[in-house]
C-alpha cells in the first residue's frame, strides 16, 4: 500500500510518501517539503501566533493535496517539539483539525528518540550490536542507546539547532562571546545525561540522523546525496572540531555556499555544529556514521509492525 507520513517539525513540514508492506523495506515514492520554522514563530509567551497557525494550516492542506495526487491510502501525521512545547498547543491542534480534518499526534521527546532508534536499528541490522543514536532537530536533541529495537535509554533535550540559534546567536556572524556562552550551555546540558548511558557500556556502533549531521558530514568530505542512500557516510570528531570555529566566523550567506548546506539551514548550522561536537566529545565518539533513516521512517516502520500483527490475528 502507499502510505504518507506528515511530519510537522520545528523547521519544516515534510510529507514523505512510501510504498510499504509488512515485512518489506519502505520504498520512497515522493517527498514534499515546506520550510515553516515554527520554533521561530513563538512569541514571548511561548505561543504560536495566529499568523503562524494560518501558515501551518495552509502547508498541511497543500501536503494533503500532494498526498491525494500521489494516491496515498493513509496519512500518518505527527508533530514534534515546536507544537509540543507551544503554550497554546491545544488551540493550535484544534484549529488544524477544524480546518483540515487532520488529527496531529504530538510525540513526546522520548517517543521521538525511540522511533528514530527503531529506524536506525532496522537500517543497520542486528550485526551493528549496541547502537548509540544521536539526532539533532530544529527544536530538540534526541539520544538513544540499546541492543534491541527498543532502546535501553532514550532522552530528549531542548538543544535543537533552530531553537538555540534564535535564543543564543542573534548575530550574523554570531558574536564570539555568544558562541562561547552557547558552547558552555550545550555541554552542561548534555553532560547531565552521559551517566544514564555510560552504565550500559560502550556502544558498538554510533550513528547520527538529521539534516544537521548530514550537512556537517558533507562539509567534512562525505559523499553527496546524489550518490545514493547506500554510500557510507561518516563524520569524524577531529574534522568537526576543525570546522566549528570556521563556521562561527562565517555569515549565513557564506555558509550556504559550502557543499551540501541549504540556504534555509545555513543560519542555524553553527548551533547544530556546537551540539554535534559536544555530543561526540562527551560521549567519547571519534567517528559516527550517518543513517539515512530517521523519525519519519520510524513512524512508518511502527505502523507496518502493527499492520502485520493485525493481519496475523485475522488469519
Amino acid at each position: 500500500m502507499r502510505l504518507g507520513v506528515l511530519d510537522v517539525g520545528s523547521n519544516t513540514v515534510h510529507l514523505l510518501v512510501v510504498d510499504a508492506h509488512p515485512g518489506a523495506r519502505p520504498l520512497p515514492a515522493h517527498s514534499h517539503k515546506a520550510e515553516l520554522r515554527l520554533a521561530q514563530l513563538l512569541d514571548e509567551s511561548g505561543s504560536i501566533g495566529p499568523e503562524g497557525v494560518d501558515k501551518l494550516i495552509s502547508v498541511v492542506q497543500k501536503a494533503l493535496e500532494a498526498a491525494e495526487d500521489k494516491g496515498v491510502e493513509d496519512v500518518l501525521t505527527f508533530a514534534t517539539s515546536a507544537v509540543r512545547e507551544a503554550s497554546n498547543a491545544d488551540d493550535v491542534l484544534d484549529r488544524v483539525r477544524a480546518a483540515t480534518g487532520v488529527e496531529l499526534q504530538v510525540l513526546t521527546g522520548e517517543e521521538e528518540a525511540r522511533l528514530t532508534f527503531l529506524a536506525a536499528r532496522r537500517w543497520f541490522g542486528w550485526s551493528a550490536g549496541k547502537l548509540l543514536v544521536i539526532d539533532i532537530g530544529g527544536g530538540s536533541l534526541e539520544i538513544a542507546y540499546g541492543i534491541d529495537e527498543e532502546p535501553d535509554a532514550a532522552v530528549s533535550l531542548p538543544l535543537g539547532a533552530g531553537r538555540l540559534t534564535a535564543s543564543w546567536l542573534p548575530g550574523d556572524p554570531p558574536d564570539p562571546a555568544d558562541v562561547k556562552a552557547l558552547r558552555r550551555h550545550v555541554r552542561a546540558q548534555i553532560a547531565r545525561t552521559v551517566g544514564e548511558f555510560s552504565r550500559f557500556g560502550a556502544p558498538d556502533h554510533v550513528v547520527a540522523t538529521s539534516k544537521t549531521f548530514r550537512q556537517l558530514a558533507r562539509i567534512a568530505g562525505a559523499a553527496r546525496s546524489a550518490e545514493g542512500l547506500y554510500v557510507q557516510r561518516e563524520l569524524k570528531r577531529r574534522s568537526l572540531e576543525d570546522w566549528v570555529p570556521q563556521l562561527a566566523t562565517m555569515t549565513a550567506e557564506q555558509r550556504a555556499e559550502l557543499p551540501g548546506v541549504s540556504e534555509g539551514r545555513a543560519g542555524q548550522l553553527v548551533a547544530g555544529a556546537l551540539v554535534a561536537e559536544a555530543a561526540m566529545d562527551l560521549f567519547g565518539v571519534e567517528t559516527l556514521e550517518i543513517c539515512p533513516w530517521a523519525l519519519r521512517e520510524g513512524v512508518i516502520l511502527r505502523r507496518l509492525d502493527h499492520m502485520g500483527s493485525e493481519e496475523q490475528r485475522v488469519s
